[in-house]
Order: structure tokens, then sequence, then C-alpha cells
């Protein structure tokens, strides 16, 4: 049997199991790799419950290595970046361990050198062995602190500001020296190609979705909680905990005063205090951790997507319309996705607004299905897994950029798609 060529794959968290927007993205892609080349994994775990998922990512590399950070002492470290004068996000991922194992790896004649995010570009920075070196920056961080900034008070605004300056400049500075460079869309990947002096265009390729996993008509188990609206995602992430705490503080009280029995469902693992407090109030569940949102996408009416600040693709938008519900949405989640304003989705900003509707949807289950209908279809058409990962081939295949309009070329042959499951 032919050997595969090696290559290294490097990414921030480990990639696996896809329960959040960047493992889903960097699974997906390590699941393509594999199916290719005899991969060398490295990556960090920051959740110790992630660890029994080692074994598993072994038997899909040609080797694996994990490295185990502990984040709040890892924001302390971070802090040094204001005395070296690096971003704080780089200086969160230096790890000298970290270093020595990609090290010994990068002495192999490797086909590609592959970092998921900019954090892990720093350990390619300096030439090895490979043919390539590859970076998937998904969203251009820089512009995420720089409306952090825009929206804390100071001393945050300060130090957020300071972060999307140093963040512009190392995020331009991977460019000149990798060989490919990627976005998750084509606007993230225009906030990149519009700034002076980037000396190379960075690409594109999207997200996706299983619509086979994310079936409405699948069977679910009788689920404790049905809900009228639901919002899904990590409880942990600062623009979710912002979303849905000023949902529940100018949008919630509204609905419930047209609909005192309306039930909202918050549906994602570690949830901070402040939304801990919320559970069991004013027809508010806080479910924590779940095995499966599946049922309780389904067994809700309508799903939202309230976030001020999103950058690139917002897996939770995707998976609630390949579930077939409508979902309210933010201008800023809607960003980047190749959607219909009022056919598969509801675009909506401002509390009367979005208030207004979601009551709408409440009371008439007909525009629910069609708009539930109409996302479903729309994911299925645009956002195919093994489509989007066909701009990455591409370009890794024939070490050149090949770039397509926004109504992507329908000739494109698509590579067999992944036996992998994403449970």
């Amino acid at each position: 049997m032919t050997q595969k060529p090696e290559i290294l794959f490097l990414a921030h968290r480990i990639p696996y199991p896809p329960d959040k927007g960047d493992k889903i993205r960097s699974w997906r892609l390590l699941q393509y790799l594999t199916e290719r080349f005899d991969v060398h994994l490295v990556s960090f775990i920051d959740d110790q419950r992630d660890e029994r998922h080692a074994d598993f990512l072994r038997e899909q590399c040609a080797s694996a290595t994990f490295i185990a950070i502990e984040p709040a002492l890892r924001k302390v470290v971070c802090v040094l970046g204001l005395v070296t004068g690096k971003a704080l996000s780089v200086q969160f991922y230096r790890n000298s361990k970290m270093k020595t194992v990609i090290d010994e790896i990068r002495r192999k004649p490797l086909a590609y050198e592959i970092a998921f995010s900019s954090t892990m570009a720093q350990y390619l920075e300096q030439p090895g062995n490979a043919s390539a070196r590859i970076i998937d920056f998904c969203d251009a961080d820089s512009e995420k602190w720089r409306r952090y900034a825009d929206a804390a008070p100071w001393p945050m605004s300060w130090v957020y500001r300071r972060e999307a300056t140093k963040m512009a400049v190392e995020e331009s500075n991977i460019i000149s020296w990798a060989d490919h460079c990627f976005a998750i869309t084509e606007q993230e990947a225009n906030i990149f190609n519009s700034r002076a002096g980037v000396s190379k265009p960075v690409g594109w390729w999207s997200n996706g979705v299983d619509a086979e996993y994310f079936d409405p008509e699948a069977e679910f188990s009788c689920h404790e909680y049905s809900s009228d609206v639901v919002f899904t995602g990590a409880m942990d992430y600062r623009a979710n905990v912002e979303a849905v705490l000023g949902f529940v503080k100018n949008t919630w009280p509204a609905i419930r005063e047209k609909r005192p029995q309306a039930t909202f469902t918050i549906v994602g693992a570690r949830p901070v205090r402040e939304l801990l407090a919320l559970h069991q109030r004013d027809g508010i569940i806080v479910t924590g951790r779940v095995d499966d949102i599946r049922p309780w996408l389904a067994l809700a009416k309508v799903a939202i997507a309230p976030m001020r600040v999103a950058q690139g693709i917002q897996n939770k938008v995707l998976e609630a319309m390949a579930m077939g519900k409508p979902v309210v949405a933010s201008t800023a989640a809607a960003t980047g996705l190749r959607v219909c304003d009022g056919e598969s989705i509801l675009i909506r900003d401002g509390v009367e607004n979005v208030a207004g509707e979601i009551l709408q949807l409440l009371n008439d289950k007909v525009v629910r299905q069609e708009i539930g209908d109409n996302a479903r279809r729309c994911v299925i058409e645009n956002y195919n897994w093994d489509r989007q990962l066909q701009r990455f081939s591409i370009a890794i295949e024939n070490n050149e950029y090949r770039y397509s309009s926004a109504n992507e070329s329908e000739d494109l042959a698509s590579p067999p798609r992944s036996s992998a499951s994403l449970n």
C-alpha cells in the first residue's frame, strides 16, 4: 500500500468533540486531511473533560500530541505580553513544551504544515522542511477585539484596542510569510485583503452543516423541556453571554408581557454566574452542557442569535436552520451568511423589531413552518461540508489559489463524503 504524505496540523484547542464553533471547523478540516495524509496532530487541551477523546484522535492520526493548559493560569502568563509588546492572544498560547514537540516533527520531510488559528502560526514562522505553510485564520481576530473595544468601558477598552492593533500587525506578518492563508467568509477575507501592505490575497472557505445529522425528521426521545424560544452556544463565551443577558434584560420582558407563559431555554456548556442566576425565573431555563442539542432545537418554536459582536460564521444559526427552525438573528450574527432575509431567516435589530418578530412567529405556526422549511433548504444548498472544503482542496492540491464568485461554480467536483460521525 502506498504511504500517504506526512503533514503537521496544529490547533489551539483539541479538535474533538465538535461541540463549539472553532472545534466544528477544525474537526471537519482534520477529517478531510486524515483521508489524504498521515497527519501529525499537535494541540492544546483547555478542558479536562476533553482528554477522554485523545485516544480516539490518536487512532485517526499518524501521531497526536496534546498539551494541557489551565486557562486561568495562562491568562496571568499572557499579561507578559504587555511587557514584551506582543499581542496577549499570542502570548497566551506561547508554550515551550509545545514548541519542543512541534520542532521535532518539523524535522521530518512534510508535505504541508497547517496551523489552525492565528495564535498557532507562531510555531511555523521559521521555515521548516514542508513544501508549504498554510494558516486557517477562521476569523479576523483583530476585528473582534476592535469591536469589543468599541463597546467596553475604560480600562478594558484600552486593553482591547491594544489587542486589536497588535493582532492586526501579527496577522499581516503571518500573511507575509505563509504560503496560503484562509478566512471563514469572503467578508473576513476582505478584512485582511483591504489592509495596506498585505503581500498576497487571503482566500476563504466557509463552514458547513451535516444536514443528515441535524435532521428535523429524526426521532428524539421525550425531552423534559420544550420551549418557545431557544439560544444555543458556549455560555462562557463573551459574545454569547452579552447577547443573552441583553436579550433577557431588554427584549424578553416585552415578549412575556404579551405571552406571560412564554418560555426561553439557554442551551450550552459552562454558563457563567450571571446566566445561572436566570434559571427558573420568568420562564427561563439554563441547561448547562448537554450531550445533544438537537432535541432542544427540535422542540423549540423559534431560535435566536442576538449577538452584538459576531465574527465569521455562526454555527448556531446554521444548525438551527438545518433543524428547520425560523431564526431571528441580529445583523452581526447574519453577516457572511448566504441567506434571504424574510424567507430563510429574519434579520432584525432593536428591541421592538426583535420582540415583534418573535411574537408574530409564536402566534403563527404556518409562517414558522414556511420559514423553517426555507431555512433547511438554504442550508442544504449552500452549506455542504464537502463543497466548502473544495476551496481548501483546490488550494493545497494544485498549490495555487483559485477563487469562485459568490455564486460558486456548479461544476466543482466534491471530494468523497467522510464516513466519520459527528456524534
